[in-house]
């Protein structure tokens, strides 16, 4: 099996750090009220940065760490800034992207067959959980890049 993608996590942030202006931050639970597939703006969400903050990156995917249900957490969206915090239960993907389109991946996640891969792999009974080693461990079937990006843009 080819890894397509490197994994990390965000870093502890929660609601309480929200500050008027500062660093943009990306927050696990805005990701179910904020944010679609494509994250292109940060416009009401900062920081004040501190030692050990993980930062976005152009075409990184995330995808929440914890939520209420497995349905709820088996959900991606595609970071289309860079510099931006990540916080904390969050599950940051890395796709090679000369192989794996980042938008096109977080659609997978969010509506194919991985999607259910992963809604079967969350752990948990108040509170669900998803590890990047279940990420790792979805299977991923996919197109030419130039067909992924095609389909990305369609959805977007």
């Amino acid at each position: 099996m080819k890894l397509l993608a490197d994994f990390s996590k965000g870093a502890g942030y929660s609601k309480k750090d929200i500050i008027d202006q500062g660093t943009p931050i990306v927050l696990y639970g805005r990701l179910y009220t904020n944010y679609q597939v494509n994250i292109t703006t940060i416009k009401d969400t900062f920081v004040k940065v501190r030692p050990g903050s993980v930062f976005s990156e152009c075409n990184d995917v995330i995808v929440p760490a914890s939520g209420e249900t497995a349905e709820d957490i088996a959900r991606a969206s595609h970071v289309c800034i860079s510099g931006a915090v990540l916080g904390g239960d969050l599950n940051i993907i890395k796709p090679k992207i000369n192989i794996i389109d980042s938008s096109f991946l977080a659609l997978c996640i969010s509506n194919g067959q991985q999607n259910k891969e992963l809604i079967k792999r969350a752990q948990g009974k108040s509170i669900v959980h998803l590890h990047n080693s279940d990420l790792k461990q979805v299977v991923l079937k996919y197109p030419s890049k130039r067909n992924q990006s095609m389909i990305a843009r369609i959805f977007d």
